[in-house]
């Protein structure tokens, strides 16, 4: 796996990952869009998934807790706009305040492209309402990205056991 980060593109509004996945581009595809793959990779290092809900489709909706290590609850939600299997996912995502309310909203792309027998993926998340919060965003999904390789990894070898 290899990891770029598209700095040269990059404005502080914006996020770019780029990742390859030593996997097909299908399973990578199912890991996004399936709860049971999605709820056991999908946070930064040392989190959970205590609680998530929603439908993985055009117009549904999702909200998710994330809870850190310290046991500080992290809450999230969005609305998927775009699914094409299997190549690309793009929803929104608002963190929510203590009250429970949304904030600022920004849109993530997800694209995925062969890359050999394996899959590069690519993450565009825009408009961020300052540098902070893209940088903060940057390092969660880089762990996030991580999380997913090493999930993969492990499905990998329960298919060959």
């Amino acid at each position: 796996m290899t990891s770029e980060s598209a700095a040269a593109r990059q404005s502080d509004a914006e996020l770019y990952i780029s990742r390859r996945f030593d996997a097909p581009r299908t399973l990578v595809f199912e890991t996004w869009t399936r709860p049971e793959h999605l709820n056991r990779w999908c946070c930064p290092t040392g989190f959970t998934i205590p609680f998530s809900e929603g439908e993985i489709r055009p117009g549904g909706t999702f909200r998710t807790c994330m809870r850190a290590p310290s046991g500080e609850e992290h809450w999230l939600s969005g609305t998927y706009r775009e699914i094409v299997v299997p190549e690309r996912i793009v929803f929104t995502h608002a963190w929510h305040d203590e009250t429970g309310k949304p904030g600022h909203e920004t849109v993530v792309t997800v694209r995925l492209q062969e890359d050999g027998e394996g899959t590069r993926l690519t993450l565009h998340q825009a408009f961020f309402a300052s540098k902070a919060a893209r940088d903060g965003h940057e390092g969660g999904w880089n762990e996030t990205l991580d999380s997913l390789a090493a999930y993969l990894a492990g499905l990998a070898d329960q298919s060959h056991a």
